[in-house]
């Protein structure tokens, strides 16, 4: 078949031209290559450990030195993280006048627990972790001026859980401030009684109580911290017996959790349940106390129940 052709005029020459122009030859058609563009995925950028810690409440990061400084409470929320027992104690006491009681006494496996792991291998973890000897540091100190017998739970250690040590360390520190005629302060966490020494640690309930029906025949105060958390076998004796009984914001405190009473119950629980806040609500708390206003407010209210201690003593 003929290629089609047109005829040009141009100044008078007639050109014939085809109607589609192949291209020359040997010549090959040359693309631009499209540049590879990087990977839409972002690389996540590692956060080293220790050095920021995310709020359960509000997820902000926060710069871990930021919240040693604001003792361990979110600068933008108020979420109270969980605390030490002896960052706590330097939180409230004067500087060197804390004296620490029983420091080197330590848990025996009395029972023989074996189970996934053995007792005593459990104590020398937290003993390793937590460089305490166990879930309490009792002792004497200064708070404002006020001499006074201090008891601090650690939950760190095996949940702060009370056993035989806790008991006995929480005992000797009540009868000391009984001896000396100093008001007393507990500040209780933790999950209950510890279950490798069996009824042992239950009898704590009753040899804490005890001694505290001894100090208040004397009419010394007692005053009674509550944190996050504070269940069973310890809310059911000391914690819950003090002269003023106090509690940190949003802390859970009960006998049994959430869970198990809605199970027993078949009911459904209100709002709130456990909470610092519901139980202030019901009377069985008597003040709510956030922590960086805690040593202020000790100070407060011993001026109030040592008052009439510091009339008895004047004359003599």
């Amino acid at each position: 078949m003929a290629t089609t052709t047109f005829t040009k005029k141009t100044l008078g020459l007639e050109t014939a031209e085809p109607a589609v122009t192949p291209p020359p030859a040997g010549t090959q058609a040359s693309f631009a290559k499209k540049p590879k563009l990087g990977s839409t995925k972002s690389k996540k950028r590692d956060i080293p450990e220790g050095l920021w810690q995310k709020c359960p409440k509000c997820s902000t990061m926060i710069f871990d030195k930021e919240l040693d400084d604001n003792l361990k409470v979110c600068t933008k929320c108020g979420q109270h993280f969980p605390i030490g027992a002896r960052e706590r104690i330097n939180a409230l006491v004067e500087t060197c006048s804390f004296e620490e009681m029983d420091a080197e006494m330590s848990s025996v496996d009395v029972l023989r627990f074996t189970g996934v792991a053995a007792y005593t291998d459990k104590l020398q973890e937290y003993q390793k972790k937590t460089k305490l000897k166990d879930a309490v540091v009792t002792g004497i100190g200064k708070i404002d001026g006020h001499r006074a017998a201090l008891g601090v739970m650690d939950f760190d250690f095996l949940g702060g859980s009370m056993g035989s040590v806790v008991g006995e360390k929480l005992t000797r520190l009540i009868e000391a401030a009984t001896e000396k005629g100093l008001p007393l302060i507990i500040i209780s966490t933790s999950g209950g009684a510890r279950m490798y020494e069996g009824m042992f640690s239950l009898m704590q309930m009753a040899k804490t109580c005890g001694a505290l029906a001894y100090h208040a025949k004397q009419q010394f105060p007692f005053l009674s911290v509550l944190t996050n958390p504070t269940y069973a076998g310890v809310m059911a004796s000391y914690a819950s017996v003090g002269d003023l009984i106090l509690a940190e914001p949003g802390s859970m405190i009960g006998f049994a959790g959430p869970r198990v009473i809605k199970d027993t119950t078949q009911a459904e629980l209100p709002p709130g349940f456990q909470t610092a806040e519901f139980l202030l609500e019901h009377g069985l708390i008597d003040a709510i106390v956030p922590r960086k206003e805690m040593k202020e407010r000790l100070a407060y209210y011993l001026d109030f129940l040592t008052e009439r201690m510091k009339k008895t003593a004047g004359p003599g």
